[in-house]
């Protein structure tokens, strides 16, 4: 029978609720900075799952220390592999990081919308073209087909 506070319970549940909390984060941000935050706390969630996939609660450290009979260990791989992600982690993070400083410098703003805006005004003026500011609206001379009297007045709108 599994107690409330029950350790396994607990360190799993911390795992999924770090990953559940960056993915959010990461979701629901439009800042750059806070987003890349998110994305370190989703990191320390997984971390934390690989490292109590390879954990054994009745299981001793791995280290041989005469010939006999070995105990039942904890298996090291997750453990090798959470080092490795860790290392990684702060690297990428790092290049993130730079990435912001050069785009707020360039940009004067770290909110995702504003940024990626001023990025296709940059590019359209570089390349001499008229920057597409309409979602809805097409480009170009094609006009777009009239709209029938009966489906208009369907809408509840007046006919042209």
């Amino acid at each position: 029978m599994t107690s409330v506070f029950d350790p396994e319970l607990i360190l799993y549940t911390t795992a999924i609720g770090l990953i559940t909390i960056g993915l959010a984060g990461v979701v629901m941000s439009s800042h750059l900075f806070r987003m890349v935050l998110a994305l370190v706390i989703a990191e320390a969630g997984a971390n934390l799952m690989l490292v109590l996939a390879g954990y054994r609660w009745d299981a001793v450290a791995p280290i041989l220390t005469s010939l006999s009979e070995p105990a039942a260990m904890v298996d090291p791989v997750p453990q090798a592999l959470v080092l490795t992600a860790i290392v990684i982690g702060v690297g990428i993070q790092a290049l993130a990081v730079s990435l912001l400083i050069r785009i707020r410098q360039r940009y004067a703003t770290l909110d995702r919308k504003e940024a990626a805006e001023r990025m296709d005004s940059e590019i359209a003026a570089s390349m001499g073209a008229a920057r597409d500011v309409s979602q809805d609206a097409p480009l170009g001379e094609r006009p777009l087909p009239p709209i029938p009297a009966d489906q208009v007045n369907m809408r509840g709108g007046d006919a042209p």
